[in-house]
């Protein structure tokens, strides 16, 4: 049986016979459908009847529908309103422009608007630097997406992608005081989405590449890095990349094992598995094999290859090793799946090394399930939120850009990213680890502040600051 999921929360408005005896009724209809009860409200009462408003938590639709559906036969029960509190929230947007300054008076409008405003336009003109001092640019940050590959959800286009861009841009204000703002492209023609971006790039500190399928997403970020001289960094590769290191590294500890004498098992070859292959390599991994539909990547194949998976074929697996993930997994100690729900047999465990280590980060059902894998696995992690050790990208992308901003980079380099990978784990102290505590919680608000600083401290190191 899945778990309850936070993300779908139902309140039912009921009318109901003013009799007693009869709210248990209720509660022990939803209860044995193992729907999880919380608020439940008196609305108005009459000698013969109460509405009531019952808020239950469920597993998915589904399960609704079956709660639903036993409340509509009960007698002296009628179901009023059905109210699902994740798009009662999404009513309108998830976001907002506010103003930070009063525009009550004709004097604050010729401040912030003409006449005034053109001695700052022209203040800009003559010293262009002035933008990063005189607007919103030294704060904002582009959020951009096509919607060809939504979450767990693929290419569902631009329009059905604006929710998570929202949502995302909320991460930014929350967890970096950074105002993001969402721009899904109505084109998923590369020249057209760099050119996009190039144009939008005047107002903004930065650009943060969000869905984006692969391999298009490769040449788009590594062109808009060559061209603009405003970080661009895809999230879903190198934010992925970020937040697996981090863990990894404390996971590491507990199972007391070297980063450089793993066997590391990566299932996925998108954008995710590439850049965390590249990380992982940079951080001294020398043992890694990455597997997708077709099997291993091995020097020499040619079935559904592409320019990554060739990448990937030349810089691991030295022993060309073939086969399936069943072959891949023998003797490894880090499973990371970056793939699809489903793709591992929780008895796979059994042939990785002793204290095996599982990051299923397929989103929303993993590779294997925690309650499968339990029995085999010394440390387990997902991308979810409902168990424990979520790797979530929202540990990394607001200080990254954070401390970027703040010394106005260039550009998100290696020894930024490696850097916050260290100040991520290092969150959790020592005397804190456990098997299920490898990985800070995202509303841990000393994360922000530690990653920002160290990836301040790196930019300014390698070079890439251009604040004075």
């Amino acid at each position: 049986m899945s778990h309850i999921n936070p993300g779908y929360s139902l309140t039912l408005r009921l009318e109901i016979h003013n009799k007693p005896g009869m709210l248990g009724k209720i509660t022990s209809a939803i209860g044995k459908l193992d729907g999880d009860i919380g608020a439940v409200d008196i609305v108005s009462a009459y000698s013969n009847r109460l509405i009531r408003d019952i808020k239950i938590n469920i597993r998915d639709s589904a399960h609704g529908d079956q709660i639903l559906d036993k409340l509509k036969t009960m007698d002296g029960v009628r179901l009023l309103n059905v109210s699902d509190q994740t798009f009662l929230l999404h009513q309108g947007g998830k976001i907002e422009i506010v103003c930070k300054t009063p525009l009550k008076t004709r004097e604050d409008l010729s401040r912030v608007y003409t006449p005034g405003v053109a001695r700052v336009c022209e203040a800009i003109v003559k010293n262009p630097e002035e933008v990063y001092r005189l607007t919103i640019k030294k704060n904002s940050v582009a959020i951009v997406s096509d919607g060809s590959a939504v979450l767990g959800l693929g290419n569902i286009g631009p329009a059905a992608a604006l929710p998570v861009m929202e949502g995302k841009a909320m991460l930014f204000k929350e967890f970096g005081s950074i105002n993001a703002f969402p721009f899904c492209l109505a084109t998923q023609d590369t020249e057209e989405i760099i050119q996009a971006v190039r144009m939008i790039s005047t107002g903004f500190g930065g650009i943060n590449l969000e869905d984006i399928s692969s391999p298009r997403c490769f040449e788009i970020e590594e062109r808009l890095r060559e061209t603009l001289d405003i970080p661009v960094f895809h999230d879903d590769q190198h934010g992925t990349a970020v937040v697996v290191l981090a863990a990894l590294i404390n996971a590491l500890k507990i199972v007391q094992k070297p980063m450089n004498g793993i066997k590391v098992v990566i299932n996925g070859a998108g954008a995710a598995g590439t850049a965390c292959a590249k990380m992982l390599l940079s951080a001294g991994v020398r043992d890694i094999i990455g597997c997708d539909r077709q099997g291993i990547i091995y020097r020499g194949r040619t079935e559904n290859m592409n320019r990554q998976k060739s990448w990937l074929a030349e810089n691991t697996n030295s022993g060309r090793l073939t086969g399936g993930l069943f072959e891949a997994l023998k003797d490894a100690d880090l499973f990371l799946g970056l793939s699809g729900p489903g793709a591992m047999k929780a008895e796979w465990i059994k042939r990785m090394a002793r204290d095996p280590i599982v990051f299923a980060l397929a989103n929303p059902v993993p590779e294997v399930m925690p309650e499968e894998a339990e029995p085999y696995v010394r440390i387990m992690a997902t991308g979810r939120s409902d168990y424990s050790n979520q790797i979530n990208n929202v540990l990394c992308f607001p200080g990254i850009f954070r401390g970027a901003l703040d010394c106005r980079a260039r550009e998100i380099n290696e020894p930024m990213k490696m850097a916050a990978a260290h100040a991520i784990a290092s969150i959790v102290q020592d005397g804190q680890l456990s098997s299920d505590y490898i990985i800070p919680s995202i509303f841990n608000k000393m994360v922000g502040e530690k990653v920002a600083q160290e990836v301040l401290n790196a930019a300014v190191s390698s070079g890439v600051s251009q604040r004075k």
